[in-house]
């Protein structure tokens, strides 16, 4: 008989995917540090935010008015816009703590294609969530040259009467008092005049920061270090152009942001890095 060569296949070996790879996928956790992490996600979708885990949200979520965001339909039916609006507060309801608190930037009213009162129309869905009800923020951007119509001119027959500022609707999970003392970094005179509910700075420049729709540091930065302590977890919903984040850096936060454009969160990572490079910040990249 003759001599047979018999092939022995190597066996195929799989690289090792541990269970923290794949939730990292899953997730779609676009970047992370010691101190922030970007996921590109839906915030209703998200699941590795682990429910009762944040002491503080904020966001400015789209406001309906035909903002030309790169992913979303920022132009729905009111009635779907607030069905939508009642989703994602219930999501955020879920993932807060009992004394979790939430900064929410919002229109004050809504003129174009029709009046609607969106802030007491959001307040009341998300009291009808759960969310407990504390105080309203008046923020006057100075911002009277956007106006642009006043319906009847010197005529009583059909004025528009349009108010120059959005509000800041605070509202709180079941504990309006932090249950766990914390470490506060708030100076006597930013609490005297952040604790007054009218706050007058100038809105972010969107053609500057590359977003159709950006609010400035100043806005998260007052509401970070009023209604939290050092250390605490924040999340911003709606992340856009990372703003809250960079706040989160600067007053020793640990921020987490999530959003639906892979734009954005490039954006916002850009924002980051190049924020912590002008200042004494440092991380450690972990993704």
């Amino acid at each position: 008989m003759e001599n047979q060569i018999i092939k022995i296949q190597a066996p195929i070996i799989m690289p090792t995917i541990t269970q923290e790879k794949i939730t990292q996928i899953e997730s779609n956790l676009y970047f992370k540090t010691d101190r922030v992490s970007i996921y590109h996600n839906d915030i209703l979708k998200i699941k590795n935010i682990k429910n009762s885990s944040i002491d503080l949200m904020i966001t400015s979520p789209p406001y309906n008015v035909d903002i030309k965001y790169n992913s979303h339909d920022d132009k729905m039916d009111y009635v779907a816009y607030l069905t939508f609006t009642k989703e994602w507060l219930s999501k955020c309801y879920d993932l807060s703590k009992d004394d979790g608190r939430f900064c929410l930037n919002i229109p004050l009213d809504k003129n174009k294609d029709g009046q609607q009162s969106v802030c007491a129309d959001i307040t009341t869905i998300a009291k009808q969530v759960g969310w407990r009800y504390h105080s309203t923020i008046i923020w006057n951007e100075g911002n009277i040259s956007r106006r642009t119509a006043w319906g009847s001119w010197l005529s009583a027959s059909a004025p528009y009467v349009i108010a120059p500022v959005e509000v800041i609707l605070i509202l709180y999970k079941k504990f309006w008092k932090k249950q766990i003392a914390g470490k506060s970094d708030i100076k006597k005179d930013e609490f005297m005049d952040w604790t007054n509910g009218v706050w007058t700075f100038n809105g972010e420049s969107g053609k500057r920061i590359g977003h159709p729709a950006p609010y400035p540091v100043e806005l998260p930065k007052r509401c970070i270090k009023l209604f939290s302590y050092i250390d605490d977890t924040i999340l911003d919903p709606f992340l856009g152009s990372g703003t809250t984040l960079i706040a989160c850096v600067a007053s020793k936060r640990k921020g987490i942001g999530v959003d639906i454009d892979k734009q954005y969160c490039a954006l916002a990572k850009r924002r980051i890095l190049a924020y912590t490079a002008q200042g004494n910040f440092s991380f450690k990249e972990s993704l």
